[in-house]
Formats: structure tokens, sequence, C-alpha cells
């Protein structure tokens, strides 16, 4: 599953040569000699050029004083004379101005497939006032996502079609069917896109970063990255040492290459288990407002039965047990939706099924954005690393886990299951491993110890990997994407750092944020 498509508490507030460093070193550990150089060339020719930021397009939604441009970057790095792709590009101007200003930060949410272009709003938030007055704050859509050269796999029109099922133990034909399906959809990927898919890569998302951070006219990048953003935030590390001033990593998939991406997406289904059950507990703890069960059990029992329902007859005609599952799976990502989740389900249960259609129904307005958010999530996904091909090996690890993970594991497996018929080659993950004497400055690593999306042993596994970097944890808290959000020991840290440059010592921990209230 996406980890996730959008910064989960700035989500939640906005919805919710030319390179001035010596090209060959910095890019010595690229896997691929040629692609060291293509960046190395692109990255020249960007510097040069930079962006013409104007008015921003209409369809990006940003109001102005936000600025849009466009950067080119190879399809294929190895041959940075061929082919280009046009990624789109957003700032806000730092509000300071003057001697103020520090540079330009760069803000990836996640996905794969999330769209950063939304960021330069943040500039309008509390808890970023500090930093936009330091900063031009810069959101961008990485390849294949929105109009940076985007891909499709299937027609947008039918891919958020409802009511649809969510059995946490399918039967052999609901797992026949959904074999069929995966096939369809890997097929349908390669049809669509042609021999340019294979370019759709982690690797490649971190080289973009590199030209884009050229472009920008800046010798060293400060980059805040969160969720699949930390994941090739890494690879930039290990790739461009040199290259980082400040850089800040927010709920940390797991970079060890024997984890991507099958085994991290077992583990983030377990984690969602430990999640839901946080949520039920809480509901449980305000079983006088909700009436949904005194406790988890209870809770747990109250889902089901409105699952049961819908499987039978359709909320709206389109919310079945699916879609409801998928709005309740939000609440794995931030307790800002639990009260939401609970006064929809006691609704339902009472007879009132119009806050559930709300929450859960397909949004045929969005079919486009989602098809493509899949769309490149999958790519991305498949192509950077080894999947298992034999269903027997899907079948039974994802069996044995629903046996003690049942919420999300078969949904989750699903998803993914493509990868097990990809066409094209697959890429060997990095092997992120950047000791002291690498060049790359001291970093920032922010993480929940309950997170479901990107598992805190994430978190402590890429500080293993990342000589001089502090992990500051918020204890007993969950919520995917903390930085910027309510807890103001986090948001300290966080504005120390990407301002002063300042850090605590090796480790640092914060007191869990406020629990939800519980709202009829």
């Amino acid at each position: 599953m996406r980890a996730a498509a959008l910064y989960g508490t700035i989500g939640s507030l906005i919805l919710t040569g030319l390179t001035g460093l010596p090209a060959t070193p910095a890019h010595a550990l690229d896997p691929g000699r040629a692609e060291a150089r293509g960046v190395a060339l692109a990255a020249q020719r960007a510097a040069a050029k930079g962006i013409d930021f104007g008015d921003c397009p209409a369809v990006e939604g940003l109001p102005d004083p936000v600025e849009c441009g466009t950067v080119s970057v190879p399809l294929d790095y190895a041959h940075p004379g061929g082919k280009h792709i046009r990624l789109t590009v957003s700032r806000a101007h730092a509000a300071g101005g003057g001697t103020a200003r520090q540079g330009s930060i760069v803000f990836n949410p996640g996905g794969p497939g999330g769209n950063g272009m939304f960021y330069p709003l943040l500039a309008g938030l509390p808890q970023w006032r500090n930093v936009a007055d330091a900063y031009d704050l810069i959101g961008y859509a990485p390849r294949g996502v929105g109009r940076s050269a985007p891909l499709s796999c299937v027609d947008a029109a039918g891919f958020v079609k409802g009511p649809t099922q969510a059995p946490q133990h399918p039967t052999a034909a609901y797992k026949k069917r959904q074999l069929a399906k995966a096939r369809a959809y890997a097929r349908g990927c390669a049809r669509k896109n042609g021999s340019a898919l294979r370019h759709f890569t982690s690797l490649n998302n971190a080289r973009d970063l590199d030209v884009l951070r050229a472009a920008l006219g800046e010798k060293k990048l400060t980059y805040v990255g969160a969720s699949y953003g930390t994941y090739f935030g890494a690879l930039y590390a290990e790739l461009f040492p040199t290259h980082v001033r400040r850089m800040v990593f927010d709920s940390i998939v797991n970079p060890d290459p024997r984890k991507v991406w099958y085994g991290n997406n077992l583990d983030q289904s377990a984690a969602f288990e430990r999640r839901w059950a946080d949520w039920r507990r809480w509901v449980a703890r305000h079983n006088a407002v909700y009436h949904l069960g005194r406790n988890p059990q209870e809770v747990l029992a109250s889902y089901e039965k409105a699952s049961r329902r819908l499987k039978k007859q359709p909320a709206g005609g389109t919310v079945g047990p699916g879609q409801m599952q998928g709005a309740f799976l939000k609440a794995g990502y931030s307790d800002s939706h639990w009260a939401r989740d609970a006064r929809a389900l006691a609704a339902y249960l009472r007879g009132d099924d119009k806050p559930l259609i709300a929450l859960a129904a397909p949004d045929a307005g969005s079919a486009r954005d989602a098809e493509n958010e899949n769309a490149v999530y999958t790519t991305v996904e498949c192509n950077d690393a080894s999947w298992p091909r034999s269903w027997e090996t899907w079948d039974r690890d994802n069996d044995r886990l629903a046996r003690r993970a049942p919420f999300e594991t078969w949904s989750n497996a699903f998803m993914n299951l493509p990868c097990a018929f990809w066409q094209g080659p697959r890429q060997r993950p990095l092997d992120v491993r950047v000791g002291k004497h690498s060049g790359l400055p001291p970093t920032l690593l922010l993480a929940a110890e309950r997170d479901a999306a990107t598992p805190y042993k994430g978190a402590v596994e890429l500080q293993r990997r990342l000589a001089r970097s502090v992990l500051v944890t918020e204890r007993g808290a969950g919520t995917h994407g903390i930085g910027g959000g309510p807890n103001a020991c986090v948001n300290n840290y966080l504005e120390s750092y990407l301002l002063a440059g300042e850090l605590p010592s090796r480790r640092a921990y914060c007191s869990p944020r406020p629990q939800p209230r519980a709202t009829a």
C-alpha cells in the first residue's frame, strides 16, 4: 500500500561544472556509470537554464502568490541526450526575504505517486511560518505523477467504481479472480506505456532530485521527505552525499534491500493491525458517545456487522465492504480520522447511511488522479526490486499473516499482486550505507512509535545506515507524518534543524500528542 500518498499531518491540514560541485566524486557511488555521467550532464544543463516560474495553470489549484514552472530531466539517465520529460514545480518565495533567506527547501509527500505541488501552501500555516520566512518552499510532481509525464495503466473511469468486497480470508475463487485482475493490470501498464515504463524508478527519482537542485540554483540540497520520500531521499544521500545541505526524513521506509518492497508490505500489514486495534480501544473508551462497544472486541463486532450489511445492500449503491475498509484504513494513518470514522459507523448502524456514504463513496471526480497515483505506485515498486513470481509464495505468506493481522493483509497483497506478473527488467535495490567520511552532513529522522504505514523499525534501520543521523521519536503515537503537526516538541526539533542546523544527541524523545476528543 502507499506509504503514504499524502504527508499524513500536512495532508489533513492542507486538504489535508555549473552544478557548483565536482561531478565525478559526487556521483561515484551511482550503481550505473553511464547514469552517473548522465546526471552530471543533466544537472549542468539545468543549472544553466534554471526554471522559468510564472502563473500556475488552473488545473493545479494553486492561488497567487504561488508560482509554477517545469524542469527537464532525461527519461533515461544513461542516454541524457535522448528523450526528456518535464517535471512540474511550484514555489512560494521566502517571506522573510533579504539576508534572512537561506535558499530553497524541496518537499516530497510520499507515495510512490504522491504529488507535492501543494507544498508552498504550507507557508500559510503557523507551524511552518518561520521556515517559510527563511526558505523558498518548493513542491513538485515526480516523474509519472500529475502533469509530469503522467503514467496510466487502466481506464480511469472504471478505476474507482464500487461496490467492492474486502474479504479478510478470501476464498480460492476470490483469489483466482484477483490473480486475473493483477495479470491484466500488469499487461495494461506495459501496453499503455511501452518501453518508457522501465525508467520510472526510485533511483531515477533520486537523480531527478539532483537535477531539480541544480535548476533551482542551489549548490546543496535542503530536503524534507515524508514516507516514500524518505526512501528515495536515502538513495539521494547515498548517491550524492556531498550535495546535501540539510535533510529531513519523516516517517521512514525501511531501506534494507531485503525488505524492498515485498517484505516492507508484509510488515506494513502487520503494523496496521496494531493501529486498527488502537482505534478500537479508543472507540471503546468512548462508548458513552458512540455506543459501538465497551471493549475492542465489541467494537470489532460492530464493524463486522456493518460490513455484512453492506455486502447484502451497498450504501448508496456504491459503498460496499471494500469502500468502508478503505475509508477506515485512514484511521491507521492519522488519529485525526478517529472521531469521524466512529461517528459514521455509529450512524450507519442506527440506520443513517449518509455519513458513511460521504466518507467512503467512490469519487468519480478524482478518478483520473487516483488511477494515475496507483499506476505510479505500482510501476515504481515493481521496477525497483524483485518480487516473488510464484503465487504459492504470496498465498502462503499472506494466509499466514492474515491469521493474526486480518484487517489489511489481503487487501494490501492484492494491491501489489501485479508485481508478480510485471514485464521488463527489475532493479536490485541499492544498499544504502553512508559513512561518516562520505561528506554527508548530519541529518534529522522523525518517527512515531506506532506508525503503521512505515513501521518504527524502519527509522531505526535508516539511522544505522546514515552516519551522524539523529532520530527524534514521538512516543506512543501512530500518526504518519509528524513534522509540522500538533506536537510542539517534534516541531521544535524540526525548526531548529532547518533554521540553524542544530540537532540533539543521537536519540531524542517527545511525549505523544493528545488523543482526539470524542465528538458525537
